[in-house]
């Protein structure tokens, strides 16, 4: 299922995750639903049903999947339908992702339907909002000061979403139960060495905080850029920051192998 074209640019309402007044009882706005190779974290390689929800409550300037946040689109599907669509693939992961999909309250349902059915379920949450539902793998994208779309940023030139979004990215008390209450990656966006004091700090809190120990090898780095041209500049440097500090490396597969195309 492509990216739906039947939405433009929705509202601040429906775009952090509330329902507008056409929709059904019970569903999603679905951006993306399709079948590839899980490109990121541990479970690189993996064969993987994507469902990507539309709408999030932060917005990272280099946001790789544009049409889920800054100019949202989707179609609303019903539950039994995004399931029946899943069931159509051999697969048996399936990655719940956005946006931001713990914004909706539905992703709980859908979660537990695909638990009923046996599936591996992985999360890609920002790590801000907490959800009670059987999650196999929560992968947390904690977002840096360098995600803010400060003026020079933001796509849209205008700069409006800086405050709200620097005020919001980092919840060390939702982080905290995440990770107490689920298996975990840490999976953070790095430009350059100048992202990783604020990781260490990051790390330093959220070790204070949790009530479970964090290791380092539940840490990973993920090189900033959503195209092929773009990763060229920063993998290498990521690299040897992973191997410097004792973390872990993430390539971006969907990338390398298929660029910046929709459904990968």
């Amino acid at each position: 299922m492509p990216v739906s074209d039947s939405v433009g640019r929705e509202s601040d309402r429906e775009t952090n995750g509330e329902r507008g007044g056409d929709e059904s009882a019970d569903g999603l706005p679905i951006n993306e639903l399709f079948y590839s190779l899980q490109g990121e974290g541990t479970l690189a390689g993996v064969p993987s049903v994507f469902v990507r929800t539309s709408g999030c409550n932060l917005r990272c300037w280099f946001c790789d999947s544009y049409h889920t946040s800054w100019e949202p689109t989707h179609a609303w599907m019903g539950l039994e339908e995004i399931v029946a669509e899943i069931d159509s693939y051999d697969a048996d992961h399936v990655v719940l992702t956005g946006g931001e999909p713990l914004l909706h309250e539905d992703s709980v349902a859908l979660l537990e339907a695909l638990d009923d059915r046996g599936y591996h379920t992985t999360v890609e949450t920002n790590g801000t909002i907490y959800r009670d539902a059987p999650i196999d793998l929560a992968s947390i994208s904690p977002k840096l000061a360098s995600s803010t779309p400060t003026p020079e940023r933001d796509p849209r030139g205008e700069g409006e979403w800086a405050e709200r979004h620097e005020a919001d990215r980092i919840d060390l008390e939702v982080l905290a139960r995440l990770v107490a209450e689920y298996d975990v990656q840490l999976k953070f966006v790095v430009t350059d060495a100048d992202d990783m004091p604020e990781i260490l700090e990051v790390l330093a809190d959220l070790r204070a905080a949790a009530d479970v120990p964090i290791r380092d090898d539940d840490v990973l780095l993920m090189p900033e850029g959503a195209t092929r041209e773009r990763l060229a500049d920063t993998r290498s440097r990521v690299a040897d920051l992973a191997m410097e500090y004792g973390f872990r490396y993430t390539p971006r597969l969907h990338v390398d192998l298929w660029n910046d195309a929709p459904e990968t």
